[in-house]
């Protein structure tokens, strides 16, 4: 594992519309704008060109916008997802820059930053806003996640996940099924960009106690490897001890790029 003092703990990553203020000021402004900001762009560029197509499908999204602010520089037709409709709501407050939506400027201006592309965060979120299609329900748990009559257009190019399989698994078992369900998204030699806690039993979402499924580095590989992935890429980090704040026991974060297997027809 690689120690990198600026990733915060579990509670940035999701950023519920009942807490989210609280969580800016428990973490930290700088080191919370740090994990927003760069996870979307390791997840998105890693330096290959290769995570780009037409169809890409966050699972799970939350109520947050910063694990797409640099997927939509490679995705034209972005769906968004979550299980909860407050969730879902709160997306929608953002994206049609509705009165008492967050703002995210800190986080995109970050992102631009980190980019160099001289592009200004208002571009930033204007395109993101124009390549989020849609908003839509998921329930990872079915073998149909966006239902029998999905408005998405299927299958994806690639898939991002952040925070989200580990924290709606009750164990292993779900947690490899939930991944398999998500998979079937995919089109075959499609991409999956992944991430999530490492060996996390709980987190607090405001005055919630919620239970995660704690998982290893070998248990999210061999999940990867028995929903049909070849790893391209897997890295670790330590949560440094001074960002442990007590709202989790999260010990690390993985980021995964793994490519779905079998040729395309």
């Amino acid at each position: 594992m690689i120690h990198v003092p600026t990733w915060v703990s579990g509670l940035t990553r999701r950023l519920s519309p009942w807490n989210k203020e609280g969580a800016q000021r428990r973490t930290g402004l700088k080191e919370a704008r740090t994990i927003l900001a760069e996870t979307g762009i390791l997840l998105t560029q890693k330096g290959t060109g290769e995570v780009s197509g037409q169809v890409l499908i966050d699972i799970g999204s939350g109520p947050t916008i910063y694990q797409l602010l640099s997927a939509c520089a490679y995705f034209e037709d972005i769906t968004m997802t979550d299980f909860l409709e407050v969730n879902r709501q709160e997306l929608g407050l953002w994206l049609r820059e509705e009165p008492g939506a967050f703002d995210w400027s800190v986080y995109s201006q970050h992102a631009c930053l980190i980019e160099g592309k001289g592009e200004s965060w208002q571009e930033k979120e204007r395109q993101l806003r124009a390549r989020v299609k849609r908003v839509l329900p998921i329930d990872v748990h079915q073998a149909q996640p966006l239902g029998t009559s999905s408005l998405a257009p299927l299958p994806a190019d690639a898939l991002v996940s952040a925070f989200c399989l580990e924290a709606v698994s009750p164990d292993l078992a779900s947690f490899q099924r939930a991944l398999h369900h998500v998979t079937t998204l995919l089109r075959p030699g499609g991409h999956l960009l992944l991430i999530g806690a490492l060996e996390e039993s709980w987190y607090l979402a405001g005055e919630a106690r919620l239970s995660v499924v704690p998982v290893s580095e070998e248990e999210v590989r061999e999940a990867l490897v028995l929903g049909g992935y070849e790893v391209r890429d897997f890295r670790t980090y330590v949560m440094p001890a001074h960002l442990r704040t007590g709202v989790d026991d999260v010990k690390g974060v993985f980021f995964a790029w793994a490519q779905k297997m079998g040729v395309q027809v």
